[in-house]
């Protein structure tokens, strides 16, 4: 899993590539967190080059997620592949969170 992040206006994308598996999910959580350590509230994370998701993935975007509300911040997501958008779906990830078609309506509605 690679990941790269940067701040825009008043939202800080993550774009994550690869895979999201039990090995990888622990580095996801703890940027994130450190992200939000440091003030960023607003966290919209690119999807678009992420080709597979485990439980262990859901399990690191819920502590994320938690983590945001606690601050009063907001976690969204963009570009779902067909895989990650399956994984999102049977587990009502879609439901919790944000998910937009592209990286520009995420940021232009978030």
């Amino acid at each position: 899993m690679e990941l790269y992040s940067y701040k825009q206006d008043k939202f800080f994308i993550v774009k994550v590539s690869g895979r999201m598996d039990a090995i990888t999910a622990p580095e996801f959580e703890k940027s994130c967190l450190g992200w939000i350590e440091q003030g960023d509230s607003a966290l919209v994370v690119d999807l678009e080059g992420l080709e597979y998701m485990s439980s262990a993935g859901l399990r690191s975007i819920l502590i994320v997620g938690k983590k945001l509300k606690s601050v009063g911040g907001s976690l969204s997501f963009s570009s779902l592949t067909p895989n990650v958008a399956h994984v999102f779906s049977i587990s009502s990830f879609g439901s919790m969170f944000p998910v937009y078609d592209s990286l520009e309506k995420a940021l232009g509605n978030s």
